[in-house]
């Protein structure tokens, strides 16, 4: 029984780090800053000028609300 807790310890490990990947990183994409448009992520992962990581968190769009 003692060969099965290692084997446990690192399907824990991997269990929890796939989670926390999927939280932090799988709301995003890579933009072209001038025409917005999405790109391949291999653009914003070489840092390649002009293009920028963009999140769904965000709303490019503010409403204002109209005084009557």
């Amino acid at each position: 029984m003692p060969a099965k807790r290692p084997v446990a310890l690192t399907l824990t490990v991997l269990v929890a780090a796939f989670g926390l990947t999927a939280c932090g990183g799988g709301n995003r994409w890579c933009e072209h800053d001038a025409t917005d448009r999405k790109v391949s992520d291999r653009y914003c992962e070489n840092d390649t000028p002009g293009y920028e990581w963009e999140s769904g968190g965000k709303s490019k769009k503010k409403t204002k609300k109209s005084r009557h």
